[in-house]
């Protein structure tokens, strides 16, 4: 089996945007903001949706599940106040819901949360518990720049963050940690905020002793690790520097890495710099980067291509397409075997 970690309905259905954009005017005095009952898409536009795209697509791949969560731009945390936010993410949660309902060989859901910049995190506790317990998210999206690039937010190895870890250790979902839409014309979004999250993320982690306190707390970081993998030496060098304990022992027992990364070169670094076990499949497909690599004739986001012609044991293969995945998210893996998989 072939699990990518990584996908977002980028997809969905015009009346979802057409939703959040009445949301906004709201906000600027035009109009009454919607209800999340306001929003109506029905099944057939759903998988119209889904069918022309992404499940197309992994077809053609050889994908056979994606976990599944919000358009990661679209979260927008930025935008508005906390009620803002939870509108929006309860509406977008559903949606990917939906998707795994109507396609529960395919796509496990993931959920986005409704932070909103300096606002107590705990208060996403709710939304988080509904959307495992009630909707059947499989993981969870923790955004470390709830303000879109100013980053206002104390790392998140401060203390304001610990209720929300006790809840998600609680529930032992992972987090991907992904930021969402910048609102700094400074960084791009897909081209430096994203890129730029990821590296943060990870050096707040090495600065900091969250997993003494969450010892199996799991997260997620994106996009091959941003600078992580090319950098590996400048972290070893800057932990020593620190006084930290070397980054293998001090974090990979809890942190990993995905495969969106799009080209051979960068996926043969990053399967030489991590352990296989670090490593986990995804593609982000439909996502920042749609095009094809006029060098090979292949989409850029088709990464199978690049995990398979990297050199791997067959059992280290198997362990990021598949194995890697069911151990870091066990409500995919209990899905996956209700369904005799």
């Amino acid at each position: 089996m072939i699990i990518d970690c990584h996908g977002h309905y980028t997809t969905a259905p015009a009346a979802l945007g057409d939703w959040r954009d009445r949301q906004v005017q709201a906000l600027a005095g035009d109009g009454e903001p919607p209800r999340p009952a306001d929003l109506r898409i029905g099944d057939d536009e759903i998988r119209a949706s889904i069918e022309a795209n992404q499940l197309r697509q992994m077809d053609e791949r050889g994908i056979d599940v994606t976990v599944f969560s919000p358009r990661a731009s679209f979260m927008a945390h930025h935008v508005g106040d906390f009620a803002t936010s939870a509108a929006w993410a309860r509406c977008c949660n559903d949606l990917c819901a939906r998707v795994g309902e109507l396609f529960p060989d395919r796509f496990a859901p993931a959920a986005m949360l409704p932070q909103s910049p300096g606002v107590d995190p705990a208060t996403c506790i709710p939304e988080l518990v509904r959307a495992v317990e009630e909707l059947g998210a499989v993981a969870v999206n923790l955004n470390p720049d709830p303000s879109g690039g100013h980053w206002s937010a104390p790392p998140l190895t401060d203390r304001s963050w610990y209720p929300l870890y006790e809840k998600i250790t609680e529930l032992d979902v992972p987090v991907m940690v992904h930021v969402s839409t910048s609102d700094n014309p400074a960084f791009h979004t897909t081209g430096a905020h994203y890129l730029n999250a990821d590296t943060t993320a990870f050096m707040q982690l090495l600065q900091g002793d969250l997993f003494a306190d969450f010892p199996t707390l799991r997260l997620v970081i994106p996009h091959g690790g941003g600078s992580v993998p090319y950098h590996w030496g400048r972290f070893r060098g800057l932990a020593q520097a620190l006084g930290r304990p070397e980054p293998a022992q001090h974090l990979l027992g809890n942190v990993f890495f995905d495969t969106c990364v799009y080209h051979q070169p960068g996926i043969d670094l990053l399967l030489k710099v991590l352990p296989p076990a670090n490593v986990l499949f995804a593609s982000e497909m439909i996502g920042a980067v749609r095009g094809v690599d006029p060098d090979t004739g292949h989409h850029f986001d088709d990464t199978r291509r690049y995990v398979e012609q990297a050199g791997l044991a067959p059992a280290n293969l198997a362990a990021i397409t598949e194995g890697n995945a069911r151990r870091v998210y066990p409500r995919l893996d209990a899905r996956l075997r209700a369904a005799g998989r």
